[in-house]
């Protein structure tokens, strides 16, 4: 199965699509994809066919996601939960990793011509190596690539990516790219692996489940959540629209809340700037208090120099992650 399907919608669907179009449609989709294995059980077929089945309604999924105009998935493929599976099934899965990015690698020329951008999300150093440099090589291939993106979460868990992105920001402390009273809330955000995306606007998960299983925990705390209880292998484009029309019907309260949210800390980031500025102007101001221009003087500079500080930082940050899938694929060149 291809990961780009290029057929059309039929009549009905396009009508459909056409006037959930009318509304606000979400840019950036996640989806938990669950219940392969149920799907499997039900259809009395082996868990590895009811694995197969997911990615192919991964791929029809995109299909449906293109024609309605959202241009970022995201997909929960692989939690690091799952290694605690049986060894059969955990290596089946790697397995059908293997063949999906060596497919994927070998439709390069399609993904061109769409325009898609593939991302891997987790922490790929627990895969087996020649998975990690196929993924490498995939991202590699299309991250050129700005039309649609499509993030594949792979080893990962929120809770993971989280602990990760606090240590980045150790690290960058450590090596004396930012301070310790840089940190906060957005510059942890930077420091995800989902950093180069928008958070989801909508989170769909199957198989009738109503938890996030460590999913996007971050990153959803302001998305409409949608829990549906057909199996992911027999998912729908009506099921689809049906999710869509649920983020349609919440709109209004998700970007109210989203708007707060970004007020407040832009709010929270100019108190913990003027009470650094004045942290300083204490020590080296003689005991005489700073006047009003003055403190705004100090206040605009060091505001200045934090986010130099910042954007230092974030590009030792990508230069590192970069730096892990170029030597990736120098080392299969190398083999």
């Amino acid at each position: 199965m291809s990961w780009i399907k290029e057929d059309e919608l039929n009549l009905l669907e396009k009508i459909s699509a056409n006037i959930l179009k009318a509304g606000p449609m979400p840019k950036h989709v996640a989806f938990i994809m669950d219940g392969n294995r149920r799907f499997a059980r039900k259809k009395h077929m082996e868990r590895q066919e009811g694995h197969m089945q997911g990615f192919n309604k991964l791929a029809e999924t995109l299909r449906w996601c293109k024609h309605l105009n959202i241009q970022e998935v995201t997909v929960y493929a692989f939690s690091i939960e799952n290694f605690k599976r049986t060894k059969d099934e955990v290596d089946g899965l790697m397995e059908l990793a293997k063949q999906k990015f060596l497919k994927l690698l070998d439709e390069r020329e399609n993904l061109e011509k769409h325009g898609v951008c593939v991302r891997v999300l987790g922490d790929l150093e627990m895969l087996p190596l020649d998975l990690q440099e196929l993924i490498a090589k995939a991202v590699i291939t299309t991250k050129s690539h700005n039309k649609c993106f499509l993030n594949v979460c792979f080893a990962y868990t929120s809770r993971y990516e989280i602990t990760n992105a606090v240590r980045e920001m150790a690290w960058g402390v450590e090596k004396g790219l930012i301070k310790a009273s840089d940190v906060s809330e957005a510059l942890l955000s930077e420091c995800l692996y989902s950093n180069n995306s928008p958070n989801p606007d909508l989170l769909i998960r199957t198989s009738g489940e109503v938890r996030l299983s460590d999913f996007l925990l971050w990153q959803t705390s302001h998305s409409c959540l949608v829990f549906q209880s057909v199996l992911w292998p027999e998912y729908s484009f009506w099921n689809l629209c049906e999710a869509v029309l649920q983020y349609q019907l919440n709109y209004k309260s998700i970007q109210k809340a989203r708007d707060l949210h970004q007020e407040h800390q832009a709010l929270l980031q100019l108190e913990a700037d003027r009470a650094c500025v004045a942290e300083h102007l204490q020590h080296h101001g003689n005991g005489k208090p700073a006047d009003a221009q003055r403190r705004q003087e100090a206040l605009l500079h060091y505001t200045t120099c934090r986010e130099e500080r910042i954007q230092d930082f974030l590009e030792a940050l990508k230069h590192k992650r970069d730096s892990y899938f170029s030597d990736l694929c120098s080392k299969d060149v190398l083999a």
